[in-house]
């Protein structure tokens, strides 16, 4: 079955972007997955499609209004569309890689990218939107966020990559950042490859990988290495 990534935006033009380009466009091409870009102005209110107007309440900028929003994710997603309905928000749930390969593992997507100051909150409780953030800094417009996520999660695709091990082994698969990686030449400027790479034992190539996995999760994200402990069953900070 074919992954489906519907995308609803004020700049259809920004897709696929750098999706059409490397291993997401080559799945693109092959038919891997699809995707459509849908023009939030379609739906706009009066002769000017207007899609946006002043906060309730009083305060600076503007916000996209409710039944703009929703008869666009209307039309992208009808009655008996199952894929998961996004919008792009920096309050929203950080992502992280197990939401991502849970996407992936789906039948695909649809996202409404934020814009101005936010949605109007009505539409997001009643098409049932998962609010989701990139981090803590704020972007001009969901855009660029959702060309993140869209190609956080074609990369786990069946097919997209040219090894199963290749998504294994990366950054958050197991909890951890990955290890370091070296190749040619063996020597630059001084600075070798770490012996154990190249003394041709597996075992413990994989013993240096695991533990410099570790190493750098513990010394640059904390917070990630709690987790490893926790769920390994110690409630040390190691």
């Amino acid at each position: 079955m074919t992954w489906r990534a519907s995308v609803i935006t004020l700049f259809p033009a920004m897709f696929p972007g750098p999706l059409g380009l490397s291993l997401a466009g080559d799945a693109l091409a092959r038919g891997v997955w699809t995707l459509e870009a849908i023009d939030l102005r379609a739906h706009g209110i009066g002769r000017h499609r207007r899609v946006d107007d002043t906060p309730a309440g009083g305060g600076p900028g503007m916000v996209i209004r409710a039944d703009v929003a929703a008869a666009a994710l209307d039309a992208a997603a009808p009655a008996g569309d199952v894929r998961p309905r996004l919008v792009t928000s920096p309050r929203g749930r950080p992502l992280d890689q197990a939401r991502v390969r849970a996407l992936a593992e789906g039948p695909g997507l649809v996202i409404l990218c934020g814009r101005f100051e936010g949605v109007d909150e009505r539409v997001i409780a009643a098409r049932g939107l998962e609010e989701v953030s990139l981090g803590d800094f704020i972007l001009s417009g969901g855009e660029i966020a959702a060309l993140a996520i869209l190609d956080a999660a074609v990369r786990l695709l069946p097919g997209v990559m040219g090894k199963a091990e290749s998504g294994e082994e990366e950054s958050f698969e197991a909890g951890l950042l990955e290890y370091p990686h070296y190749t040619r030449p063996r020597d630059f400027e001084g600075l070798p490859i770490p012996a154990v790479l190249t003394g041709g034992d597996h075992a413990a190539i994989t013993r240096w990988r695991r533990a410099e996995a570790e190493r750098l999760t513990r010394d640059r994200r904390p917070d990630l290495w709690s987790r490893v402990q926790t769920a390994d069953g110690d409630p040390g900070t190691g």
